[in-house]
């Protein structure tokens, strides 16, 4: 067993905490790009949604199903793109459009929450890397200050103390980036999970508003008599069975 943990230590010894850093670096550059990414995407989906909600209202209100669907076309919303794939359906009914908006929702969700998993991730473990090199730098460092004992001149065991310290400035920096990887990956991912939050509720309340208008407006043929039963029709008056009865009254 000591032997195993004496390789472990030279290994780690070996590597140093020059390989931590490093992939901490990668790391830091792609959640940057990554937070760039995203936060031009919805920039570029940004709309008002409470004056397209009012353009919605007044359209639907006056029957003008085209003029609403022209109207959310216009945007480059999420929201629109949902309701419009309602729109395209509302000629089969209110079930099957709240089926389209719930797949284009889900769908535009997918797309608005792309990456934003590496966000959470880089920023729940990104201390831990960083402890990783730690633990290596603070290995290092003991292992520096066991020359001390086994050396014998002076100048060597003068050396040694700025050897372990170089070591623990190693260590304290892999643990300083570690934080400050991890701060700034949290902060977006907390604030693009509120921003598609907000997306998906402002998609629902669109989506409720068509729904409504559908509800109230039946489409034609809907809510219309249903076609006279064969047997009422026979029943009825001039009908095969009524012929037969007057016939043998007669």
């Amino acid at each position: 067993m000591n032997s195993v943990i004496d390789r472990v230590k030279s290994a780690m010894v070996g590597l140093g905490t020059g390989w931590v850093l490093v992939l901490m670096l990668f790391l830091s550059i792609v959640s940057l790009a990554i937070m760039l990414e995203r936060a031009w995407l919805y920039w570029s989906l940004r709309d008002d949604i409470d004056e397209l909600m009012r353009d919605m209202g007044r359209l639907l209100r006056g029957g003008d199903l085209e003029g609403a669907r022209r109207r959310l076309e216009g945007s480059r919303s999420a929201e629109a793109a949902v309701v419009v794939a309602g729109l395209v359906e509302a000629d089969r009914g209110v079930g099957a459009a709240q089926e389209a908006m719930e797949g284009a929702s889900a769908l535009q969700r997918i797309k608005l929450e792309k990456r934003l998993a590496f966000l959470g991730t880089l920023g729940n473990n990104a201390p831990f890397i960083g402890l990783l090199g730690t633990v290596i730098g603070i290995v290092a460092a003991f292992d520096e200050l066991s020359k001390v004992k086994l050396a014998a001149a002076a100048g060597s065991s003068a050396l040694a103390p700025e050897a372990v310290m170089a070591r623990i400035s190693e260590a304290l920096v892999a643990t300083a980036i570690g934080i400050l990887i991890a701060i700034p990956a949290v902060a977006a991912y907390n604030a693009f999970q509120r921003v598609v939050r907000g997306t998906l509720a402002n998609t629902e309340a669109l989506g409720h508003l068509l729904l409504a208008h559908l509800k109230a407006t039946p489409l034609a043929g809907e809510g219309a008599p249903q076609e006279t039963s064969r047997v009422e029709r026979a029943s009825a008056p001039g009908g095969v069975r009524g012929k037969a009865e007057e016939s043998e009254r007669n």
